[in-house]
């Protein structure tokens, strides 16, 4: 409508709007007996809450998968980050087996088919773990830019959770080295 009151079809003039693409964040949440250990999993939910913000603050949408017990469980699924994921985070416990590398695969898997049906989201994924995994065998990268955040704490470290985020060739951060 630049040019006047359009008066006939060939008036209108149509131009498509130009908004960044949008972002996803998928978080792996760790929350296996292990991380209660000299309170890692607190520490892990203050840094949640921080990227909890931050996602609300840049309009990111979440996929939330939690590995406790024996399977993984989704808790969002590309959703709009908002106020709402509070009360599940309040409540996060942990317990049970580490299904980690099971989450992992269900990621990756989601990932890529996210990736066929909005090919210009920028995807990063987040990998909250101790790493107290026995043994496993080696993995695929993940399908976008990955970050391992360490949360083993305590006197004896065994380092895991560096070695894998080698083999999915992500970013290693300990959770103590973060800005608090």
């Amino acid at each position: 409508m630049r040019h006047g009151r359009p008066q006939r079809h060939a008036d209108l003039h149509w131009q498509q709007r130009q908004g960044k693409a949008g972002e996803l964040w998928l978080i792996i949440v760790d929350a296996s007996a292990s991380t209660r250990r000299h309170g890692a999993l607190s520490q892990a939910k203050g840094l949640l809450a921080a990227v909890f913000d931050d996602a609300y603050r840049q309009r990111a949408r979440l996929a939330l998968l939690t590995a406790s017990g024996t399977t993984p469980q989704w808790q969002r699924q590309g959703l709009k980050a908002s106020a709402a994921l509070q009360p599940w985070l309040a409540q996060l416990g942990a317990g049970g087996g580490t299904p980690l590398l099971q989450a992992v695969q269900q990621a990756r898997q989601w990932l890529q088919r996210r990736q066929l049906s909005h090919p210009d989201e920028l995807q990063r994924c987040l990998v909250m773990t101790d790493g107290r995994l026995k043994h496993w065998p080696a993995l695929e990268a993940m399908p976008c830019q990955t970050c391992v955040v360490d949360i083993e704490r305590g006197a004896i470290r065994l380092g895991r959770a560096r070695v894998l985020a080698d083999q999915l060739r992500a970013e290693y951060r300990h959770v103590d080295d973060l800005p608090g």
